[in-house]
């Protein structure tokens, strides 16, 4: 698959389909990867891809940190997931896009709107994630990770071993697949200060995981978005209905389908998908 320099970051991307671009933030929480779209859960119910390709041109990457794209340890906020998003999109010359967000990708999608609404044509909010256990679940997870670090060299003697995404075992932290992709990175990852790293991920927990509703843009923010938004209900411990609720409250231009999660069917839900993106203009 290409490539491209983001922020001086690699990004892995695919472009299938034709038509308007639909950017594609996707699901599977800290291993968003492209495969993720066909593979996951209900992703891989409902098929996607096998329906918007042939009215959309679909721009799916690895989320920094994910998969073969790249990562820097900062203090990673949603606006940085944003920056990727956008400078694919400028490495692509596209200044305007359908956005859609599965899962943890619904958080940036929505930052994104909040941030860059010009370049939104529309948005697709699928499971989006949040509510009380999600939040307590991926704060949990920075804290085992954090518990573990008595040193950097430790974390990556850990994912040589294993090899797992943080979302699989937390104590191989956030970075744990581009320590796994890169040994160059991987040797300057176990060269940091530790007591500095924690400080690191304490800030990034903070930012991303910091409400019991939807992350991504504060409710204010999102109250004055006028993109039009779909939004489909999760309805489980990381994707609770609460946050789907709450969006559909936030945006004033959303749409919410209210369906259970065993009607969200291949054939019922792709014919919705593209009723909504055909009836939004680029």
């Amino acid at each position: 698959m290409p490539t491209a320099i983001i922020g001086g970051i690699v990004t892995r991307y695919e472009v299938v389909g034709s038509g308007p671009p639909l950017l594609m933030y996707a699901p599977d929480g800290f291993n968003a990867v492209v495969e993720a779209w066909s593979t996951l859960g209900v992703y891989q119910k409902i098929k996607l891809l096998d329906h918007l390709p042939a009215d959309f041109t679909c721009i799916l990457f690895d989320r920094r940190e994910c998969g073969q794209s790249g990562g820097r340890v900062e203090p990673i906020t949603w606006s940085h997931y944003v920056a990727q998003g956008k400078g694919l999109l400028d490495h692509l010359h596209i200044s305007r896009a359908h956005l859609m967000g599965g899962c943890m990708g619904c958080a940036p999608v929505a930052a994104f709107a909040v941030a860059h609404p010009d370049m939104v044509a529309c948005m697709v909010l699928y499971w989006p994630v949040g509510g009380a256990k999600y939040r307590i679940s991926s704060r949990q997870r920075f804290a085992d990770h954090i518990a573990f670090v008595h040193g950097l060299a430790q974390v990556v003697a850990l994912i040589r071993a294993e090899g797992k995404p943080f979302g699989a075992d937390p104590r191989g932290g956030p970075w744990a697949l581009a320590i796994k992709r890169d040994a160059d990175f991987a040797a300057a990852y176990a060269r940091q200060d530790p007591r500095q790293y924690i400080a690191t991920c304490e800030t990034m927990r903070d930012a991303l995981f910091d409400r019991d509703t939807a992350p991504g843009a504060a409710p204010e923010a999102l109250m004055h978005v006028t993109v039009p938004a779909y939004i489909v209900l999760g309805h489980d411990a990381a994707h609770a209905t609460s946050a789907a609720r709450y969006l559909e409250e936030c945006l004033p231009q959303s749409r919410y389908w209210d369906v259970p999660v065993d009607a969200q069917t291949e054939a019922a839900t792709n014919p919705r998908l593209l009723e909504f993106l055909r009836g939004v203009q680029l």
